[in-house]
């Protein structure tokens, strides 16, 4: 692999999965690399800090980047008085947030970082407490809410105001504070806050065991359980070097294509209402139920939570239910194309759709964005074709790609995915082999890692695992799309109108939760 210039490579020996790559490096190594990521096309997934000072080592700081070949999941080790490391915001902008959660959950520096505000630190907690690093103090309090105040970056001139929207928003969204800046209701810039729940999920994962951790992580971010319970499935059993059978790796692929399909209808319904299409939202929100129903009927959960278990899946499908799929795939699949064409010919959601919250793919790809959003505008990285696994290589992925990145376009790649789901799920049925469904993963001893890479509906979805020698989570790190996705939704806004930003929101529809661990 030409990127990795030297480095040790420990190739991961895995039966199922897409090719991941392990490398330990230098502090000259690690920006070295990071330049031939960037000279040879690749990206940056996700980025996070480990303490390893109960191990009688110091802290790391991970990287894992999508090359061509796979994965490779790179570590930098800091002495544990070192708790600095080189910047990579200035190759990757998506590393920004990324290292401002870093610094505020383990106290560690971006050496060069232009951007070192708190990121997940809201003043809720004293300065020096730093929650995942092993002498946290569990007792610390609570820091005076008086502090200083959030340095939101500023825009000045003649006729520019703020409008302040959230934290608190109505009903049972998840907050976020949005800071517009605007002259009239031509938006010149947003900047959004995230991350007010505190919700403790990355300590929470070194109290649980490592089999029944995947219930955590299948709650990360509730719309896509499927894919981080599979991401963390998957992380494990390589951690262990083991894999599920082949029978409970198509039942996988079927509910992730099931939770694709159901948040693509939800959306789909959601836009057409923020453009008055009442009769959208009620056809999607019909569909949509139909859809929950047999998700329940055939996994004992409508939002498939808790299906995905280590070794397999938790409950072996009824066989007159999955006889019946088809049916159920077939109605639909003809239940769309009225709605597309709806869709794609009313002028009133045409005016609303197409132009507005524009991503050109000069900017998706400089930025970094990521999953349904990115193939939107002309990125066409889908795990699922570009390292496809069983019982993807069987069945070929046709990805859905759209060139104009706006709302019109990323509900034309919506409509798409939901063809292509169904296509895959009526040949996920018609393929599916037998055997069993689940198989007892036994724990290795001595320290282990893994990690797991899924293409969830909404983009790539990362799971990475350290494990001690007593075979406890020692790290779990859970990456959702999102953390890439919101700063190229506060580009997509400016230059619209601020009745329009619930419209872009919702054609991108990232996750709250997913970036508040």
């Amino acid at each position: 692999m030409g990127t990795l210039r030297g480095l040790h490579l420990e190739v991961a020996t895995l039966a199922a999965g897409p090719p991941r790559f392990r490398a330990h490096g230098s502090r000259d190594a690690w920006s070295v690399l990071a330049r031939d990521v960037v000279a040879n096309g690749g990206r940056l997934v996700s980025l996070w800090a480990s303490d390893r000072r109960p191990l009688g080592e110091g802290y790391a700081v991970n990287a894992a980047y999508a090359l061509a070949e796979g994965l490779l999941w790179v570590s930098l080790p800091l002495a544990a008085d070192q708790q600095g490391y080189p910047d990579l915001a200035a190759l990757f902008p998506a590393a920004s947030r990324l290292q401002r959660m870093m610094r505020d959950l383990h106290g560690l520096e971006a050496l060069g970082a232009e951007d070192t505000r708190p990121r997940l630190q809201h003043g809720h907690w004293p300065a020096d407490l730093h929650p995942l690093r092993h002498d946290a103090r569990a007792d610390a309090g609570v820091a005076d809410p008086g502090g200083e105040a959030y340095a939101f970056v500023p825009v000045r001139g003649e006729g520019v105001h703020e409008i302040a929207v959230g934290p608190v928003h109505a009903g049972i969204i998840e907050p976020g504070h949005f800071r517009f800046s605007v002259v009239g209701e031509k938006v010149l810039r947003l900047e959004e806050r995230l991350g007010y729940k505190h919700k403790g999920i990355a300590a929470r994962f070194e109290t649980l065991a490592p089999l029944d951790a995947h219930r955590l992580a299948g709650r990360v971010s509730g719309d896509s359980t499927v894919a981080y319970s599979y991401a963390y499935c998957m992380a494990l059993e390589s951690a262990w070097r083991q894999s599920a059978p082949p029978r409970a790796e198509w039942l996988r692929a079927l509910a992730l294509e099931r939770e694709r399909v159901a948040n693509h209808l939800g959306d789909l319904g959601a836009l057409g209402n923020d453009a008055a299409l009442g009769f959208g939202l009620a056809q999607f929100s019909r569909l949509k139920e139909d859809w929950l129903r047999v998700n329940a009927a055939l996994t004992g959960h409508r939002l498939l939570m808790d299906y995905v278990v280590p070794g397999g899946v938790a409950r072996e499908p009824d066989a007159s239910l999955l006889a019946a799929l088809p049916g159920q795939h077939a109605a639909l699949r003809d239940a769309l194309v009225p709605l597309a064409d709806i869709y794609s010919s009313h002028a009133g959601l045409q005016d609303r759709f197409v132009t507005t919250g524009r991503v050109t793919p000069a900017l998706a790809g400089a930025l970094g964005l990521t999953g349904l959003a990115a193939r939107a505008s002309g990125h066409a990285v889908d795990l699922r074709a570009w390292h496809p696994t069983p019982p993807y290589t069987a069945l070929g992925v046709r990805v859905a790609t759209e060139r104009n990145g706006d709302v019109a376009a990323r509900v034309a790649v919506r409509f798409a995915e939901l063809t292509e789901s169904l296509r895959l799920l009526d040949g996920l049925v018609a393929g599916l082999p037998d055997g069993p469904s689940h198989l007892p993963l036994a724990p290795r001893a001595g320290c282990a890692e893994g990690i797991g890479w899924i293409e969830g509906w909404r983009g790539e979805v990362l799971v990475a695992l350290e494990l001690d020698d007593a075979g406890a989570l020692r790290r779990c790190h859970c990456h959702d799309p999102s953390w890439h996705n919101w700063p190229l939704l506060e580009h997509a806004v400016m230059g619209n109108i601020v009745p329009d930003f619930p419209l872009i929101n919702k054609s991108f529809n990232l996750s709250y939760a997913g970036v508040d661990l």
